[in-house]
């Protein structure tokens, strides 16, 4: 038994709701007394609900400013940044002990999987991600590979030092969402200390997923937007040539039949073909890879609908971003 406070968990929400029911307990479940749960929701979203090891701080600010709230707030010295439709497994905090024995380490992130009581459309969405050819980062939502060190990672499963965290100022609160992507790239920078983010495939959260496919869409064109807009303001991690394939494929599919039907040459329309080939190949590979990780044919044929739609929608929106976006300033959607 101890007295001394070691983890904060740090949950921002609009309000109290199904979710955050489900979340809490299930870190409760975790057999240590040295952590703690603040959950920020909206003034005229709080409840007189109780949850031991647990307190609500009402803030009317977008999800950023709750998470920078910690500063003040936060007895721990590390805290752990999830959302509220997500949990995370019992043993994290030993996992956060062992990775965080090395000073040189500033932030642990893990991947954010797919719990399996969701339902067929959130599995869908999730699977989006599960192959590098449909959202690049399959370690992100999945446990692939060994620990190493990464330069970006989503606040859904991150966890910070605090002291790294206040030095730094906290969340750049411009940003919603990409929030994350300026925090590390703060921490990696901002300081004259080597700081470093370490991804951990076994520090798990479960992480339910947005249903239907509008919502999946809307969730895809705010995070291309920003990535568009930070590859050009922050280079240094959001310039990345992973980034810019989408877009291609956009200009690819809504362009390339007009340059066929104003040049008749026929090597042309050979290159198309070839790559919508390429493209057909891709998509197979995405189906094993998502039947192999999520283990359902059904959610993987699905899937692939997602992800033809979802490079064509960020495609676009990062274009946007890019180009035309000059001083990007979020407002919650």
């Amino acid at each position: 038994m101890t007295n001394h406070i070691k983890y904060s968990f740090i949950i921002p929400i609009k309000e109290i709701n199904n979710y955050i029911r489900e979340s809490i307990p299930k870190i409760l479940e975790i057999g240590r007394d040295d952590f703690e749960i603040i959950i920020y929701p909206d003034s005229d979203g709080a409840t007189d609900e109780v949850w031991p090891k647990t307190r609500q701080i009402e803030s009317d600010r977008r999800p950023s400013v709750k998470r920078s709230l910690s500063m003040r707030d936060a007895k721990g010295d590390f805290l752990i940044f999830i959302d509220d439709d997500a949990y995370p497994k019992k043993n994290i905090l030993d996992l956060l002990d062992k990775d965080f024995q090395d000073e040189k380490i500033a932030a642990v992130g893990g991947p954010a999987v797919t719990p399996k009581s969701d339902s067929f459309l959130q599995k869908v969405s999730g699977a989006v991600y599960l192959s590098s050819f449909g959202g690049n980062f399959p370690e992100r939502y999945y446990p692939i590979g060994k620990k190493r060190l990464v330069s970006d990672w989503p606040s859904v499963n991150l966890s910070v030092r605090k002291n790294i965290f206040q030095k730094i100022g906290g969340f750049d609160c411009d940003f919603w969402p990409g929030e994350d992507t300026k925090l590390c790239l703060d921490i990696i920078d901002k300081l004259k200390e080597k700081n470093k983010i370490l991804y951990d495939p076994e520090v798990i959260v479960w992480h339910h997923r947005r249903e239907g496919l509008s919502r999946h869409l809307k969730q895809v064109a705010g995070y291309g937007l920003h990535r568009g807009f930070f590859a050009r303001r922050f280079p240094k991690t959001s310039f990345r040539f992973c980034y810019f394939v989408p877009s291609i494929f956009f200009l690819f599919v809504f362009f390339g039949w007009i340059i066929l039907f104003l040049n008749s040459n026929p090597w042309l329309a050979k290159l198309y073909l070839l790559g919508w080939i390429l493209y057909a190949l891709a998509l197979v590979r995405v189906f094993f890879d998502v039947a192999f990780r999520q283990k359902e044919i059904a959610v993987a044929f699905y899937s692939l609908v997602y992800v033809f739609l979802t490079h064509l929608i960020y495609g676009a929106r990062f274009i946007w971003g890019f180009v035309f976006i000059k001083n990007l300033r979020s407002k919650l959607r």
